[in-house]
């Protein structure tokens, strides 16, 4: 690392325009896109053991499924939970810790045979995921400023579809040494990941003798040195008494509703509904994802060109569109290429929301709060499972798929009012009354 003087008000070092900033600034986020993505090997890797654990075990498609729900639940309550102390920690220590404690619960699952080990296993590996999101979050509101986050941040958020994709991969052929490799392979890997991670991260400018960014109305509060019951009156102020964010928290329920059911759904109802054939059917739902990645990122762009870092403005138009692409898919979609297509259009449109929504609730609740407020929305995020897996499972089939339909439209119009709701929120917190005031 190169040295650096200390920085004092005679020395106040680079600033975030200097080339040593900017150089920490790609670090950081080429940092923490690669450490997420690790997250997903240690995550995603179930789904491509069950079949066998299935034929070796004995294990229920019901058993399986209960993992599954469980493991996402306690996923969305942890992000927040996680989200509220990765504000006062080291967020480098934090997500490194996070990501070690998975490998510790996968090898834990690989070793077991016996439905309540491996329940009781990944429902903690459940829990410690929760600790990747919030300190890549709240790294990013030290590193880079207000106005370039959302671009940003939908550059990170590939990370999500990168992590999954190579994980598929690579588990694809772990499993054919049997179904624990699936488990003891990623977490070798994931080892030597958290190495690389906590060599690549530091915690905030300071940490390496430069100085925090200068924006308007921010407090220099150092992360850990701020008093408990200062920051707990700060939490209710700039997040649980802020509408904005409960309207963006409330409408993430229900973008990850149409986010879930076409990846959890995608196949069954292409294969229910439309009748194509079941091999096509994974690549059309791998369309819905690649083009998410487009939309994440031109929905940043968009934020911060047109709508000054207004993330719920974007939101609005995304939500729109993806309503429109699904009604289209449900009343047009009568070959496999058109509805590969309105596929695409839909992934391109819901994923804008899906990389908007943390990163604007933490611009609206400064760094002092930023992963905590990401967290919320994840909150709500992940509860959305119980309706858009049982529930919406339910009601195929009891009314079927064109009922189904019906009410994905009608969740599409209540995150789309929602968002209208918060679109006279401002960019970010900073200089605002309430983020002012400790």
């Amino acid at each position: 690392m190169t040295p650096v003087a200390p920085v004092s008000p005679a020395n106040p070092g680079p600033t975030a325009t200097d080339p040593l900033f900017r150089s920490w600034q790609m670090r950081t986020l080429v940092g923490t896109m690669f450490g997420y993505a690790a997250f997903y090997f240690v995550r995603k890797n179930l789904s491509f053991a069950m079949p066998a654990m299935q034929a070796d075990l004995g294990i229920s498609k019901a058993d399986l499924g209960i993992f599954l729900t469980l493991h996402g639940l306690l996923y969305g309550v942890s992000r927040f939970t996680n989200g509220v102390w990765a504000d006062r920690a080291n967020a480098r220590y934090f997500m490194v810790a996070g990501l070690m404690l998975s490998v510790a619960a996968n090898v834990w699952f690989g070793f077991g045979s016996e439905v309540l080990w491996l329940g009781v296993a990944w429902m903690v590996n459940g829990w410690v995921q929760g600790m990747g999101f919030p300190p890549c979050c709240r790294l990013m509101t030290h590193w880079f400023r207000p106005e370039r986050l959302a671009s940003v941040m939908a550059v990170w958020n590939t990370s999500h579809s990168v992590g999954a994709a190579l994980a598929s991969v690579a588990c694809g052929y772990f499993v054919l040494l049997g179904w624990r490799w699936c488990f003891f392979a990623p977490a070798m890997l994931c080892t030597v990941a958290g190495a690389i991670l906590f060599l690549l991260l530091r915690d905030t400018p300071r940490s390496v003798g430069l100085p925090e960014l200068r924006i308007a109305g921010a407090e220099p509060v150092e992360p850990g040195r701020e008093d408990p019951a200062a920051h707990r009156a700060f939490l209710r102020s700039q997040v649980f008494r802020n509408p904005f964010i409960w309207r963006i928290c409330l409408a993430n329920f229900f973008v990850y509703v149409l986010r879930f059911a076409v990846l959890d759904w995608g196949p069954t109802l292409l294969r229910e509904m439309k009748h194509f054939p079941l091999q096509q059917t994974g690549w059309m739902v791998a369309t819905f994802e690649v083009a998410g990645i487009v939309g994440m990122l031109v929905a940043g762009w968009v934020t911060d060109r047109v709508f000054g870092g207004r993330g719920a403005r974007t939101c609005v138009f995304c939500m729109l569109g993806a309503a429109a692409a699904l009604w289209a898919f449900w009343q047009f979609a009568a070959t496999p290429g058109a509805a590969t297509a309105l596929l695409a259009v839909a992934g391109f449109c819901i994923y804008g929301p899906q990389a908007l929504i943390g990163i604007t609730a933490a611009n609206l609740a400064t760094r002092r709060a930023a992963a905590a407020a990401a967290g919320f929305t994840g909150l709500f995020g992940y509860a959305s499972t119980i309706v858009s897996g049982w529930g919406l499972g339910l009601l195929v089939e009891k009314s079927g798929w064109h009922t189904a339909f019906g009410a994905l439209l009608g969740v599409g119009a209540l995150g789309t009012f929602l968002f209208l709701l918060a679109w006279r929120a401002p960019a970010h917190g900073y200089g605002s009354l309430s983020a002012t005031t400790s």
